[in-house]
């Protein structure tokens, strides 16, 4: 077991990789009174076209498999896992996103038998035909229901507003049609490729003992047997640098518009220091101008462009990432054209040195206050995990940034050929 201390912040990480490949990172904090585990695989609804594990020949499965996967994993031949964790005076939840599936748990007691049961359901499957089909109608109904949510199709016909070909386009459960082709054998199929040990990671944050914590765990993969994996050939569309349509119009019944700004940040392929630089970045300069603090909130404030629905999100995968910035407003035209002009005149602008402290500041300081959360320091932790960033190493890297690269950044950071909007509107 290694232990890796982090002096600046008081946190102590202790990690280990087991023969089958799984790796396991344990956090103890004894302050704590609860404990967050999650158990996540690299493993997400982008992941559509790959080699199956043990064979030569790629297929494509169906749009919202991974979606699909993580609704069965609950449902055995003769229990529900929820009622497992009920039980044991635990919460548990699941996820799954444009790149991976977790699935966590949260308690105050019985935690070793907690994170066995968390262990032990992700990691033994039961699909049948008969609960396969019942579970069609199940997320077709939820798909149905997130159509009807202006908020998700404002989000959704951003990103298919920004993306081509690229499967982060694709809404993460799929469609109704798409979900009623999926079969047993598909799940099986993924299953067996991406919930491999060594594809998967295991967090766990709160009060135990990281001792008896890795012995339990150790001992647990011991009894199980998994085939020898090599790595997942994953095959993704070359896609193009500009976006895909300038404005997505949909249709709905709002009493009051929404609209939101996309910035296509990224469609290649990055890792490591090029990677950890530019999600930096991009968090920063967007808190620095569109946070209440930011002089275009203010501008936008000022003129009545937005209200207090108003937001902004960045996300950087390793072969996409996007931003989006908006809200609802009465004046969509007017909103989108000075949301489109502020973000341009940012080529031209230079910050100062005492700008760039600040905001070097500010987010050491959200990161700080975030980190008393332990589902924020154990979902950061599994998402930068599989770049190859460990989380507590984000505090060191924000203090080494320097002026000269983020005025680099800013100067590259808007093309107009890399903007779009999608707007929400009544008929």
């Amino acid at each position: 077991m290694i232990k890796q201390p982090y002096a600046d912040i008081d946190e102590t990480v202790f990690s280990e990789r087991f023969d089958n490949g799984l790796t396991v990172y344990l956090l103890p904090k004894p302050e704590m009174s609860k404990t967050y585990g999650i158990f996540s695989t690299n493993y997400g609804s982008i992941d559509q076209t790959f080699v199956p594990i043990a064979e030569n020949e790629q297929i494509t499965v169906p749009e919202g498999v991974a979606h699909f996967l993580e609704h069965k994993l609950f449902e055995k031949e003769d229990r529900d896992v929820f009622a497992d964790f009920g039980k044991q005076g635990a919460q548990a939840n699941a996820f799954t996103s444009f790149t991976k599936t977790a699935y966590l748990f949260t308690a105050t007691n019985h935690i070793e038998k907690n994170v066995e049961t968390l262990i032990d359901f992700v990691q033994d499957p039961y699909f049948s035909e008969q609960s396969v089909e019942k579970e069609k109608g199940i997320i077709a109904q939820e798909i149905t229901m997130y159509n009807d949510q202006p908020d998700w199709q404002a989000f959704m016909g951003t990103i298919k507003s920004m993306f081509k070909k690229h499967p982060v386009m694709i809404d993460i459960a799929g469609t109704v049609e798409s979900i009623h082709s999926i079969t047993k054998d598909d799940l099986y199929t993924c299953y067996n490729t991406f919930y491999h040990p060594e594809n998967m990671t295991l967090f766990i944050a709160g009060n135990f003992d990281p001792d008896n914590m890795m012995k339990l765990i150790k001992e647990n993969q011991a009894k199980k047997n998994f085939a020898k994996m090599d790595e997942i050939k994953r095959e993704f569309p070359d896609e193009p640098k500009e976006v895909a349509m300038k404005e997505n119009k949909i249709i709905m019944p709002v009493s009051i518009p929404k609209c939101t700004i996309g910035i296509k940040e990224s469609s290649e392929k990055l890792s490591g220091e090029e990677f950890l630089c530019k999600d930096l970045f991009q968090n920063m300069v967007l808190d620095h101008y569109f946070s209440k603090g930011g002089s275009f909130y203010q501008a936008l404030y000022d003129e009545q462009l937005i209200d207090a629905s108003f937001y902004f999100e960045t996300n950087l995968e390793k072969n996409f990432g996007y931003s989006l910035i908006g809200g609802n407003t009465s004046k969509p035209e007017e909103f989108t054209s000075r949301i489109m002009e502020m973000l341009l005149s940012t080529n031209r602008a230079e910050l100062t040195n005492n700008e760039f402290e600040r905001m070097k500041k500010k987010k050491i300081g959200q990161l700080l206050r975030a980190m008393n959360s332990l589902e924020f320091i154990s979902n950061k932790f599994i998402h930068y995990q599989t770049v190859g960033i460990e989380v507590f190493e984000l505090i060191p890297a924000i203090q080494s940034l320097t002026l000269e690269q983020a005025n680099t950044f800013l100067r590259n950071w808007i093309e107009e050929e890399r903007l779009s909007v999608c707007k929400i509107v009544a008929e």
